[in-house]
């Protein structure tokens, strides 16, 4: 089975190629560490000069092709030789993602390990930094974990529908993602490596643990979380009941935790394939009730009720404005032509809903192939 084996990259690798002994290079490592959570653009010359050396020698210890130094240079190359128990080749059919924080470092050090992964036969080596990942503030730090989520939920479950393996290598990466990933991983990873410390260590390998979101604690709360996970945010009297741990607050606003995301993310796909949500601004007509009914595929289903919460949560914006709808390019609500006051959105490029508008509030009529809405809209 191949395996989607997905890294965290600290700067470890360039941090050790600092001659502690030269007088010249005393103050390098402080000057790394002041400027970890910098951006490229934020650097000055002096670091710049610093990180470009030290990739230099990075790269000419990795270019040895002696496996006990590259294992000792790099935390993360140390994690995938034990994967591969020292054959990288044997690895050259997977996928690798290394995961960096949003940082001049942090890319700097993960183009090392990409290179020097894809000179030795595995070839399909992507780098992936969550906009805004760093140490810099909690905030800056919660946003990387939310994006991070999202980028997990879309990236692994196709993977994992084609039989790959998925495998999280925590060995690299500064320890509180780790921490996170730890936790993510029992979700989404089938393994988790890790190696214990010194010379010669073995890697070992955490399988996952039979566990699983238990939906009924969360169905209680569906139609605020998918209309929180459609970007609205709520006053905290509209989620007083909600887990205070599946939230957050930002500029006074609630919204969905990077914990709260990561549950909805598992739960969704049952919460939403079952009865037709009642969303603020939006009323059913029967045919489209029925409609509804008819669908056999669960992901349908829950593709058309985000759909419906993302047009709730916009009018919910706008107050009933249903101008706000046109802006939006995922949802191309418009006018049909000689069919009087009747409108449409898009579900997918191929699925349409058919509605009226009136009080502030959306009539949905129908939904199905765009062909048959547009030519039976009512």
């Amino acid at each position: 089975m191949n395996r989607v084996v997905i890294s965290t990259i600290g700067t470890s690798l360039l941090t050790k190629q600092i001659n502690r002994g030269d007088n010249k290079e005393t103050n390098w490592f402080k000057s790394l560490t002041n400027t970890a959570n910098f951006l490229d653009t934020e650097l000055d010359d002096e670091v710049k000069k610093i990180i470009k050396i030290l990739q230099s020698r990075a790269k000419e210890k990795l270019a040895t092709g002696k496996t006990e130094i590259i294992r000792g240079a790099s935390a993360e190359l140390n994690g995938i030789y034990g994967i591969y128990q020292d054959n990288l080749l044997s690895g050259k059919e997977d996928i690798h993602y290394l995961i960096a924080t949003d940082t001049a470092q942090g890319k700097a050090t993960a183009e090392i390990v990409q290179t020097f992964l894809q000179e030795n036969g595995i070839v399909n080596v992507s780098i992936y930094q969550p906009p805004g990942l760093s140490t810099k503030s909690t905030l800056n730090f919660s946003e990387g974990i939310d994006d991070l989520i999202v980028w997990l939920d879309k990236e692994i479950p196709p993977l994992k529908e084609n039989k790959y393996k998925v495998c999280f290598n925590l060995v690299g990466g500064f320890k509180s993602l780790q921490g996170y990933l730890n936790t993510i991983g029992m979700f989404y990873a089938d393994e988790i490596i890790y190696i214990f410390e010194g010379k010669g260590s073995d890697s070992i390998a955490i399988p996952r643990l039979p566990i699983a979101v238990d939906n009924s604690l969360v169905a209680p709360y569906t139609v605020q979380l998918a209309l929180l996970d459609a970007g609205m945010g709520m006053t905290k009297e509209e989620t007083e009941e909600i887990p205070e741990t599946l939230l957050g607050e930002v500029d006074g606003k609630m919204t969905l935790s990077s914990w709260g995301q990561l549950i909805w993310n598992q739960c969704k796909e049952n919460l939403l394939a079952e009865k037709l949500l009642d969303f603020p601004y939006l009323e059913y007509q029967d045919s489209f009730r029925e409609d509804y009914n008819r669908i056999r595929e669960r992901k349908e289903k829950v593709k058309l009720q985000e759909s419906l919460a993302k047009v709730s949560y916009l009018l919910a914006e706008s107050n009933g404005d249903t101008s706000i709808l046109k802006k939006d390019g995922g949802i191309q609500y418009d006018k049909y032509v000689n069919k009087g006051d009747m409108e449409h959105f898009r579900v997918t490029q191929g699925l349409r809903v058919s509605c009226t508008s009136a009080k502030g509030s959306l009539l949905l009529h129908r939904y199905g192939k765009e062909p048959d809405v547009n030519k039976n809209p009512y």
